[in-house]
């Protein structure tokens, strides 16, 4: 009885290791079958006889032949026989049939020799697949022992045929649907492209794609990728002569296009794929740091203003999961519907649009109307305080000097700053980088001169009021310092240019200006050289008002308010403090700051005209007050020795 239980037990084991292979047969596209081919010490042969169909694949092994038979190929009609140089003295070999048929290949492995049967052939569409299991024929001594199917044993004996029934299949739908389960699935498409031994267009229904072969001759190529139906322009593509490899004679280049993003989901959620991404590899080699980059155009629809474009990349080498990165990629806006990518490596990877909310400034009119009107004011009134400094006695004084190395910088700054937006829209691309250039130098004179006021002071405080350090040296500091760092941004390329800055209540018609350009370098440049200056001239500005203030509050005349007044607001204008409120721009008082910091900054030189004009006045007032007094006097004495004598 127990015996019976046990017979019964192994039936339905072995029913259910043969319906597990079935089923993992059934459900695999290609076939790698192995197995320990027993034979005799006489020469051996293999003999294949291969046509096209889908029927069934025999696989046979005899004493002195391996025969490979059966309609299976799409394309591929061959029968031939192969002497192999075997062993004589070993009985068995192993050996593998490998059959691809989105590729209609064939290979047979014996001994570790590979035999291509049948080449690839492009891809198929139409082919043999998902084989199922047939009865095999028994033998006793020669024949294949040890079985396999994908590494899963069929038999241990010694069978003399195995047979495969298989279905015809569309293999390139297969081929997409596949690759839209998996995260690598534009890299699996690439590879199947460029493993199909052929050049020219290959179309699938999730990509189109593109196999060019560059050969010594190659000096760099220019096309425009097929469009699949309903689609009005596709990307163009640049291929530079750098890309050909020096050496390998040959090398292929795969191109493809993927209209949609199935197989692309992932990534960062705070932006928006565009439908356009295109795949670049190259054949077995890793290609980075081009000296001219790959360039690719993405014609798409207009994207309002208020958003912003940028090209990313996704190397499926570093990266298993989808993740989009700038590195090494450049963004070239042509225009509303045309972005250009210039990248410098061609990895496996994807070339998009990434397109991402941008900020917009709300009052944008009304914010440069005042700025402009401001400038102006101050531009005018840099001259007349320019012309007052070195028309007033004392005028090749030091504090002199150092004022008017500070009125020249702010009357530089708004000079430029108005010319910025006429010359942006008129100018081109030279005139805009060199005005960009000229208005960041006027800014950094500005605040570099701030500086120098501010350092000038400390020493007038630690010297009772008698500087002697050289003239030059405030001057090297005020306008040589900028020279210097916009030498520096120059050098480096890519950082000034026309500008446009996109207003919250009319998206479509931005300001334009000519300044520094919004790109990672510009930006790094900005917050370590801009925002890095002024946070050093607003601190050191704001401790050395504390230290005047605190210096000069007990003299008499700060009794008066009015003068009182007058000092620490020109001190605050001379030192740069008000600049400070572009660090405030936040919270619920950030547009009353905005508005703040434009009218009083832009006014700037107004101020500082007024400052110099009520104090000469508060100081003629008190030579005529004094020169009263002495007549008083004077006239009294007289009279008092009138009367004496």
């Amino acid at each position: 009885m127990e015996r019976n239980q046990k017979s019964v037990r192994m039936l339905i084991i072995t029913c259910l290791l043969i319906i597990l292979v079935r089923a993992s047969t059934a459900n695999d596209s290609s076939l790698r079958m192995c197995g320990t081919w027993r034979h005799g010490n006489a020469s051996q042969t293999l003999k294949y006889d291969l046509k096209t169909g889908c029927e069934k694949i025999e696989i046979s092994a005899s004493e002195s032949t391996l025969s490979i038979q059966g309609s299976i190929t799409a394309k591929c009609t061959q029968s031939s026989s192969i002497n192999l140089d075997l062993n004589p003295l070993e009985n068995q070999s192993q050996f593998c049939v490998f059959w691809d048929p989105l590729l209609d290949l064939l290979i047979v492995q014996v001994n570790g020799q590979k035999h291509t049967l049948c080449p690839p052939n492009g891809l198929q569409g139409s082919c043999c697949t998902h084989f199922s299991q047939e009865d095999q024929e028994n033998a006793a001594l020669y024949g294949i022992a040890n079985g396999s199917i994908h590494g899963d044993i069929i038999r241990h004996d010694v069978v003399g045929k195995y047979t495969f029934r298989g279905d015809s299949i569309d293999c390139k739908k297969e081929l997409c649907d596949e690759a839209s389960m998996k995260p690598n699935g534009a890299n699996m498409i690439e590879e199947a492209v460029m493993k199909s031994n052929t050049t020219g267009q290959v179309n699938l229904l999730c990509a189109q794609s593109k196999v060019i072969e560059m050969d010594d001759g190659f000096t760099g190529l220019s096309f425009t990728l097929q469009a699949p139906r309903n689609t009005n322009r596709t990307p163009t593509v640049y291929l530079p002569s750098c890309l050909k490899s020096k050496s390998r004679r040959k090398s292929k280049v795969v191109c493809t296009y993927y209209k949609n993003k199935t197989l692309f989901q992932g990534g960062s959620s705070d932006a928006v794929l565009l439908d356009d991404i295109v795949g670049l590899s190259v054949e077995n080699e890793t290609i980075k740091n081009l000296p001219e980059p790959v360039k690719i155009r993405f014609h798409h629809s207009s994207i309002p203003l208020n958003h912003s474009r940028r090209c990313v990349s996704w190397d499926t080498k570093e990266d298993i999961n989808v993740t989009w990165r700038y590195d090494g990629c450049t963004t070239v806006d042509i225009n509303e519907g045309e972005t250009e990518c210039h990248c410098n490596h061609l990895t496996y990877f994807a070339i998009l649009v990434q397109v991402e909310q941008k900020a917009t400034v709300r009052h944008l009119k009304a914010l440069t109307f005042i700025t402009a009107v401001g400038c102006a004011l101050s531009l005018v009134s840099c001259l007349v305080l320019f012309y007052w400094l070195c028309k007033r006695r004392g005028k090749k004084t030091q504090i002199s000097l150092v004022h008017r190395g500070l009125v020249v910088a702010i009357f530089l700054l708004c000079l430029f700053f108005i010319l910025t937006g006429t010359l942006a829209n008129v100018g081109n691309e030279i005139v805009c980088k060199i005005t960009g250039s000229l208005l960041h130098y006027a800014l950094l004179c500005t605040l570099c001169w701030m500086a120098m006021e501010v350092f000038h002071t400390f020493l007038l405080i630690r010297k009772v009021f008698n500087s002697t350090l050289p003239t030059w040296i405030f001057y090297l500091g005020g306008f040589g310092l900028p020279v210097l760092l916009v030498g520096i941004l120059l050098s480096i390329g890519d950082i000034y240019g026309k500008r446009s800055i996109v207003p919250s209540d009319d998206v479509h018609n931005p300001y334009h200006m000519c300044w520094m350009l919004k790109n990672d370098k510009s930006l790094l440049a900005h917050y370590i050289i801009n925002v890095g200056l002024l946070a050093v001239v607003v601190s050191s500005g704001a401790v050395m008002l504390f230290v005047v203030v605190r210096e000069i509050r007990n003299r008499p005349d700060w009794k008066k308010i009015h003068v009182a007044f007058l000092s620490i607001w020109g001190l605050t204008c001379l030192f740069g403090t008000t600049w400070g409120l572009g660090f405030l721009d936040f919270g619920p008082l950030s547009e009353a700051i905005l508005f703040l910091f434009c009218i009083i900054n832009s006014l700037q030189g107004f101020f500082l005209m007024l400052r110099y004009y009520a104090l000469d006045r508060m100081k003629n007032d008190d030579r005529s007050i004094s020169d009263r007094s002495s007549s008083a006097s004077s006239k009294q004495q007289m009279l008092q020795t009138h009367e004496k004598s």
